[in-house]
Parts: structure tokens; sequence; C-alpha cells
């Protein structure tokens, strides 16, 4: 085994290490993995919010038992193959051992050891992000048109996963222009592979034009509830978060892209870079949109920082500086201390913006880390209120958020299939049953006068329980029970499911 493989190796398997070590076990899954993971059991080739992709990993982590342990190893994985393709496009670039070592050093401690703990489809990004970069490096250094197959391929997998690659594209296309490399759009080989990409997205492009492209609808509901609190400043400081410890790298890189010659093929990189990010900060994305952009300039920073730096000691303080800018990070980054420790401690993570919320308002603990928790309790309440109607198999569980639906359908011991007037669960509904209980799961904000008003249809309604987890986002939480219902349950259910799609 050549001495290459061997620290490659090293690398990948401290990746998983600290993927599991970086957890704690005081939390669940995350909101959206809840959402993802009863995706599998409702295969199409889209969702409202996201393409299939992530849907066909949650069915492989189903068939092989769905425990927590499983369903983290996929984000994992995907992280070690971002690690894998950053190192060969260090090889690519004719970097050396050390430039590998660099490269998967800064990679490796950064914010993806955080984004690869989740089952969604940011990891799976990333990498795609980092496989588009590497795979034009090979195109621009051979001119092999099996790259530029590779390319569109490449594409069509971030696409059927995450839309959020239609920004890379966004800013390269511009980039190139700006390049001798434009001569390629006049290559007739060009629109010939780009319709084969057309092609592998085509399903998920018809189930859109099918369900009235509900990806413009979703993404309106999220600037209109969320995006309007990002703010511009905020999101490009938490960009240097990311990559804190690289940040050296990564400016040598953008550097090496200007003044570099053997690197003059690879500008439209540099250029890509401004245009992208451009992008991001004109629509007020969310700060980790922009994560995918990174790992590739991190390969071009190592490569040439090796060049221009062959002190010993230099190339020690390069390596170490990663790790050192990681400690503070691990403090305050992932979810390893316990929610009270947070919170008895508020001065280490507001600086870092990392108790604001998408209400644009502070909290106790970060938004992601009360994402996880409460889910449990909530399935178990949800238990004990279906195990005591006398027929609970005319029973409808319903929810007001993915969230708290998922979380019920995971944990609970029952076949409950919880639904909810949100996200993908408005087309899981099941229509053809007579319901004459209902279990009624409300945030704490919506409660209302839900005893009166829907209590009004049933001869009986009575609070179960609530969410007690004290830093829960779900806190409060409320699981109402109705009994003997007086009215047709399904045909009103009909009637709201059809004007909440309109």
């Amino acid at each position: 085994m050549s001495k290459n493989v061997f620290c490659l190796i090293g690398f990948i398997l401290a990746k998983f290490v600290l993927q599991y070590l970086l957890l704690s076990p005081e939390y669940d899954l995350q909101r959206d993995e809840y959402l993802h993971l009863d995706q599998a059991n409702h295969l199409d080739w889209g969702y409202v919010s996201v393409p299939p992709v992530t849907a066909w990993i949650a069915l492989i982590s189903k068939w092989l038992g769905n425990a927590p342990l499983i369903i983290r190893f996929f984000p994992a994985f995907f992280g070690a193959l971002t690690l894998l393709v950053v190192w060969k496009t260090v090889e690519a670039l004719k970097g050396n051992l050390f430039a590998c070592v660099l490269a998967a050093t800064g990679v490796l401690f950064s914010g993806l050891l955080r984004l690869n703990q989740l089952l969604q489809p940011n990891s799976l990004d990333v990498l795609c992000w980092t496989s588009l970069y590497f795979v034009w490096i090979k195109y621009i250094q051979s001119n092999d048109k099996k790259w530029m197959y590779w390319f569109w391929v490449a594409v069509a997998i971030g696409f059927l996963n995450k839309y959020n690659i239609v920004f890379l594209l966004v800013g390269l296309l511009p980039a190139i222009l700006l390049t001798p490399q434009r001569a390629l759009l006049l290559n007739r080989q060009l629109y010939l592979v780009l319709l084969l990409g057309l092609l592998l997205i085509l399903p998920n492009l018809i189930w859109q034009c099918v369900h009235g492209f509900p990806v413009f609808h979703h993404m309106k509901l999220l600037a209109q509830t969320q995006l309007i609190h990002v703010s511009r400043l905020h999101f490009l400081k938490q960009q240097l978060l990311f990559f804190m410890g690289s940040l050296l790298i990564i400016a040598a890189g953008l550097y090496s892209l200007l003044v570099y010659t053997p690197f003059k093929d690879y500008r439209a990189f540099g250029y890509a870079f401004v245009f992208t990010l451009a992008t991001f900060i004109l629509l007020r994305a969310k700060d980790y949109y922009a994560i995918g952009i990174y790992p590739v300039y991190i390969a071009f920073g190592a490569v040439y920082l090796t060049v221009n730096i062959q002190s010993t000691w230099g190339r020690a303080a390069l390596l170490a500086l990663p790790m050192l800018c990681f400690i503070p990070v691990y403090q305050v980054a992932f979810p390893n201390r316990s929610p009270q420790e947070i919170a008895d401690h508020p001065e280490r993570y507001k600086p870092w913006g990392l108790l604001r919320w998408e209400d644009g308002q502070d909290h106790p603990v970060p938004q992601d880390f009360a994402d996880m928790l409460g889910w449990q309790e909530l399935a178990a309440k949800v238990d004990t209120a279906y195990c005591h109607l006398a027929d609970p198999a005319h029973t409808l569980v319903l929810c007001d958020n993915y969230g708290q639906a998922g979380a019920i359908n995971y944990y609970t011991s029952q076949n409950i299939n919880a639904v909810a007037f949100n996200a993908d669960y408005l087309d899981w509904f099941d229509l053809t049953k007579t319901y004459r209980h209902l279990i009624r799961v409300k945030e704490a904000q919506a409660i209302g006068d839900e005893l009166e008003e829907t209590g009004a249809l049933f001869r009986a309604g009575y609070i179960e329980d609530s969410i007690r987890s004290p830093y829960a986002r779900e806190r409060g939480t409320t699981v109402f029970v109705f009994q003997d219902a007086k009215v047709n349950i399904t045909s009103r259910l009909a009637r709201e499911i059809a004007e909440e799609h309109w």
C-alpha cells in the first residue's frame, strides 16, 4: 500500500469516527430527517420541498433497519466521498502528498462535520458541487469529451438531489464566458451532452409540471417566512465559520487563480466564486446553501501553498491551523453538549449568531439543536392516547407540521400513519377510511380554542398531554383527543386538502 493511499484511508476513517463522536445521545433525529424517512414510504419522482434522491437514500436506510446509526451513516459517507474528491482534485492539480494532507485536513476539520450528521440533501449537494468542479478540471486538462458526459451526469444527480445545484451553473456560465473556454459553447457535442442531462432529470420535471410546480410555491413560502429574516451581513459572517481553519488556504486558492501561471487555465473558477456567492447574497439565501463552493478552492490553495512554503515550520503551522481553529468551533457548532449546558452559557454561542432562529430572535439553544429535542416524548404520548381509544383503526392522527407527523411515524409502536396539512403529507391522507376519532397534535402558538372548535364536531374531547422538554422547539405542543365524530370527517378532510392545494 502506497503512502498516499495509507494517508487517505486514515483521513476517511477519522471522518467517520468524528461524525459519531460529535453527537450527544441526548438528541433525537432532526425535524427534516423525519420527513425524508417518511418519503421512503411514498416513493415518487418529486416532493414539495425536495427532489427524489433523499427518499431513495431513506429507502435504503429502511431496508437496513432505520436505526439512528444507519441513518447517520449516509451523510457521513457523502462527507467522506467529498474528502476523497478533494484529495483527487489536489492530485489532478499536480499536488504532492503534503498538499493532499493539507487539503484533507482543511476539509476534515470544518463545518462539514455538522452538515454530515444529518440525513438531508445537503451532504450529497456538497459532494455534487465538489465533483462537478473536479470533473471540469479534468476536462480542461484533457479536453476528453468523456468528462463532459460525466459533468452532466453529476449535474443530473445533483439536480435530482437538491435544486441548489442550479446556482453552481448560474455562477459557472458567466465565468466561462470571461475566459477562452467560451469556445466550448460553439461545440455541438456540448448540446448533445446537455440533452442527455435533461433526459436524466426529465421525470422530475414532468412531476413538477403535473403537480403545478410546487417548487416555486415552496420557494415563495420560504422567502416569506424564513429568508426575509436573513441578513446579508449575517450570511457573510456565517461563511467564515464553515471553514474557519482553512480561510488562509481558501484565500490562497483564490489568489493563485489570478497569479499562479500553472493555474492560468482555471481562471474561470475564480470568476465563478464571485458570481455564485453574489447570487446567494442577492437572493438572501440561507448561509449553508453556499457551503459546496469552498472545497475545490481548498484544493487549489493547498497546491499553491505547498509550492510557495517549503520550510518545515511553515508547513507544520499550515497543518496545525485548521485543527487549532476547530477547537472553538467544536465548543459551539455541534450538539455535543446537553441543552441545559448550552442554555447556561449563552455567551459561547451568541457572538457567533448561533442562538438566532429563523424568526430573527435569539433563543436559549440553537434552532438546529432545538429541532432535535422532544420527538420521542411526543411519539410516546400519541402512542398512549392511541392505545386508550376503543377503535384505534378508525382514528386519524393529524398534526400541525411535518416534523410532528414524521417523528410519530418513526418512533411509534403502532400503525398510526400520522399526517399533517403541511409539506408532502397533504398528498398522503387516506381518504378511503371512515374516521370516528381524532388525535390532534397542535403547536403551542396555534392551540387557540381547539377544544371548543374541533370539539364541536365530536361527542367528547380532552387534552391527553403536551411536550415538556424545556428546550425543544416543539415545547408546549399539545395532544388533543376527540372521540365519536358527529359529522363525516373524511369528507371534511377532502375539502380542506383541496383548499390547501389550491
